[in-house]
């Protein structure tokens, strides 16, 4: 450090360009970096469903039809001229209606209604169509020109191209809310008008080039776009304060700038890079999951972690350094509350504090695992919206494709005759129900044999009468699962929305105890490094795991579904986030407690670490708001909510449940490894 401190103070100007280098750097590379707007992507290869849409793009030309188009007020010949129409527009490969399944040229008044009625009724018409992976918004752009009549659109490229148009702006739209806020709040917290927006400059170049950094890894997901740099933001500023806070008191003793900043970067190091370890445990953790979105924010989060350090290290102390003579002109009194007081009642009433506590933690941890959740990007169609106009009029139009080996069309006709029994499965489109398995292929055209069979595979589009997730699609999706594992064992493929969340669902919950045991084993260790003992990280990590169960117990008891993989992410970064409050309190503590008993070191340390837990907490807090306000994307708000949720139920935890555990603690701490000394005799007696 003392090197580091010596580089600082001598090359500051350096510095100072060279970060407005990368920053710039970062803010180009950023808008060059690819952007997946498809969550399904980072299911795993082995996930049945993945496996199948990369054999079905081997295989056949034609892929999932991915976007529900009606049309309205239309006559059926005009609906047969829009569907021509559809399948000239730009990026659209496939277009499936009803004259694909039924002959035009009869009356459809003598034909089986219930076909009929899936594509056509009361002058509306519905056309499942294909577009372009990667050109959601051009397609149906193009789709809506092409049909010029009333159109509604659904399925999962509308919800893919509402999120390449918001993502961005939801974002920024987040960062504007917050940095007015933070403002405010560091306004109130330090002595000086300028000194707040020190601290915006380093971590503003830290998350800039830390999004600049992602190119190297190919690209971006839209949710780490909308959430990692307000949480890199929300969970680095405590760098910055500490460092700042210690440059101002050696200031006040006397020193001058130059040894102010040095002592600064010497003694606030400690504090500073045990914050960071935590945090960058916590969130590394996410690198474990299967599915792959938790790597793709943990890599973002550690990056950024990692970068606000040495920009707070190495960037901060020159601003500082250049600004000082600003930062004393600009002085004004702290207009923060004293909370001096606080801590004589907090030590009085502990043990009924714990024990409420405990009692609500207990229950809040048996309810958090029993929660309704739901997987994909929105749980329900929006009253109002496109989708649910098409929904009101045709009924949920969901569709799976299964692949089974081609050959043998008396068990493919036998197969398709189980599936029309499934309950859900409105009707089954195949080869042998469209033609006959008893009409050799080498009889029809090639553009409709090639519809159902590549050289290998058969393939059974199902349309399916059910939401694309929830306990009604999972039980269909096993069901024909079960029904092809019957007649082809270990031979089909199923991909889909149903199949794809389905996947999604066992995947996501064996990354929750995964990423939860890594968690809490790093974080364990690390805090076990730090403190030299076996006891004290126990007692900090369930402070805080009380306060994640009583955040995720919260909504089984209000009765509300929860995204999951929002649920996993942030069960993840509440534990990273605040597991520096009970450190900071737990520090203080034991220093205290080397000069004076334990009931009077607690009371003076609960008042003098509150502020700082409080800034640190409502800057979690806020950030978490400013998510949920700002985004549309469900896992995103979800990740808001609950952040901002378990930053309050952190504090409440480390101010009211940590100082009861800690005094209750307090003989047995000292046997458990703890090499510090906790009484004055036992402090003279060392330095005798």
């Amino acid at each position: 450090m003392n090197r580091l401190s010596g580089f600082v103070i001598k090359r500051k100007k350096a510095i100072l360009v060279f970060f407005g280098i990368f920053m710039l750097i970062g803010l180009v590379l950023f808008f060059c970096t690819p952007i997946n707007y498809n969550i399904l992507d980072y299911l795993p290869p082995h996930a049945n469903s993945t496996a199948a849409l990369e054999k079905m793009e081997e295989e056949f030309q034609q892929p999932i039809p991915n976007l529900n188009v009606m049309a309205e007020d239309v006559e059926l010949a005009e609906a047969r001229v829009i569907k021509e129409k559809i399948e000239q527009a730009d990026y659209v490969t496939q277009v499936i209606w009803l004259d694909d399944f039924a002959d035009l040229r009869k009356p459809i008044e003598i034909q089986e209604s219930a076909g009929i009625e899936s594509y056509y009724k009361d002058g509306k018409a519905l056309y499942m169509v294909t577009v372009q992976d990667g050109h959601e918004p051009e397609g149906i752009e193009a789709v809506r020109k092409a049909v010029r009549t009333r159109c509604k659109i659904s399925g999962t490229a509308a919800d893919q191209a509402n999120a390449q148009q918001t993502a961005m702006g939801e974002a920024a739209k987040a960062m504007a809310l917050l940095i007015p806020i933070l403002i405010i709040i560091l306004l109130l917290s330090t002595e000086s008008w300028i000194e707040p927006f020190f601290y915006l400059t380093t971590l503003g170049a830290s998350v800039v080039i830390n999004l600049g950094s992602n190119i190297f890894f190919g690209e971006i997901s839209f949710v780490t776009l909308a959430a990692a740099p307000i949480l890199q933001l929300a969970v680095s500023l405590d760098y910055a304060v500490f460092l700042s806070h210690s440059f101002s008191e050696y200031k006040s003793h006397g020193m001058a700038p130059v040894e102010a900043i040095r002592m600064a970067i010497l003694s606030a190091n400690k504090s500073i890079l045990a914050s960071m370890l935590t945090t960058f445990f916590g969130f590394l953790a996410l690198l474990f999951m299967e599915f792959r979105i938790g790597a793709d924010m943990g890599i973002s989060l550690v990056k950024g972690v990692v970068l606000s350090y040495i920009c707070v290290m190495t960037l901060l102390p020159a601003l500082l350094l250049c600004g000082s003579g600003l930062i004393d002109k600009t002085k004004h009194r702290r207009l923060m509350p004293s909370f001096g007081g606080m801590g004589k009642q907090i030590v009085k009433l502990r043990i009924p504090f714990a024990a409420v506590l405990l009692v609500i933690a207990i229950p809040m941890m048996l309810a958090q695992g029993n929660n309704n959740f739901f997987y994909g990007v929105q749980e329900e169609t929006p009253v109002g919206s496109e989708g649910y106009e098409v929904e009101r009029e045709f009924g949920l139009n969901n569709s799976l494709v299964l692949m089974v080996p081609s050959g043998d069309s008396a068990r493919e006709t036998q197969l398709c005759a189980d599936l029309e029994k499934i309950q859900g499965v409105s009707s089954v489109t195949s080869y042998v129900t469209m033609v006959s398995g008893k009409v050799p292929k080498a009889y029809l055209a090639d553009s409709i044999a090639e519809q159902f069979y590549s050289e290998d595979y058969a393939r059974i589009l199902l349309s399916v009468d059910c939401p694309y997730e929830g306990d009604d699609a999972f039980r269909l999706v096993e069901q024909v699962r079960a029904a092809a594992d019957d007649y082809y064992p270990g031979e089909y493929y199923t991909c889909g929305q149903s199949a794809n969340m389905y996947d999604m669902k066992q995947v996501v919950e064996r990354d929750n105890r995964v990423v939860g045991i890594i968690t809490v084993i790093s974080i364990y260790l690390v805090l076990a490094v730090m403190t030299r003992n076996w006891l004290t990280p126990l007692i900090l990590i369930l402070t805080i795991k009380c306060s994640i169960w009583v955040n995720m117990g919260i909504p089984y008891f209000a009765g509300n579904s929860l995204c999951y993989l929002g649920y996993l992410i942030i069960s993840t970064v509440q534990m990273g986030a605040t597991v520096d409050y009970a450190i900071l309190l737990t520090n203080t503590y034991q220093g205290k407690r080397t000069l004076m008993d334990a009931r009077a070191a607690m009371k003076e340390t609960l008042g003098e670490v509150f502020s700082s837990i409080l800034v640190s907490a409502v800057t979690l807090t806020l950030s978490g708001l400013c998510l949920k306000w700002a985004s549309s994307n469900e896992i995103v708000s979800t990740v808001g909510v609950l952040c901002a949720r378990g930053a309050v139920l952190a504090v409440i935890m480390v101010m009211l449940l940590l100082p009861a555990l800690l005094l209750a603690a307090d003989k047995i701490i000292p046997r458990a490894g703890l090499r510090v000394p906790w009484s004055r005799k036992d402090r003279k007696e060392q330095i005798s």
